[in-house]
């Protein structure tokens, strides 16, 4: 039997979002969270970045499934499923973070650091997690 192609390709397509991130936001580790510019930056970012693995988990999910890789395309749905919750949840404490800098709260920028450390970690997880379950993937079923 071949290994499959396609579930191999909806992988590494929602690797792509992932490894953008995975890349990208240990950058904002180097500034100061307290310039709004910076943190409208950084918002954006994780609103994206949800958002882009949202949509590449559905388009996988989907795809897989047509192949009749049930299990695969359960996983790469849940994966789509955490990103739609994960960017609610988020962005809304991200979002009141921002106002309560914007009051005058000094410990907003250290929650908003922590939520930046947060996002990080959960985004390693899941692309270890992803990555480790190549192998699994692309044998033939």
């Amino acid at each position: 039997m071949m290994p499959d192609p396609l579930a191999l390709f909806a992988t590494v397509i929602l690797l792509f979002p992932m490894g953008y991130f995975l890349l990208a936001a240990p950058a904002f580790l180097l500034v100061s969270l307290d310039i709004p510019p910076v943190t409208q930056l950084l918002r954006g970012m994780f609103s994206s970045y949800f958002l882009m693995v949202a949509i590449s988990g559905v388009v996988g999910t989907i795809a897989v499934a047509t192949t009749g890789r049930l299990f695969v395309a359960v996983g790469i749905g849940l994966i789509a499923a955490f990103a739609v919750w994960a960017r609610r949840w988020f962005l809304a404490r991200m979002d009141a973070q921002l106002r309560a800098r914007d009051a005058g709260d000094a410990n907003a920028v250290r929650r908003l650091r922590r939520l930046h450390w947060e996002g990080m970690l959960c985004n390693a997880v899941q692309v270890v997690i992803l990555v480790g379950s190549i192998p699994y993937v692309v044998t033939p079923h």
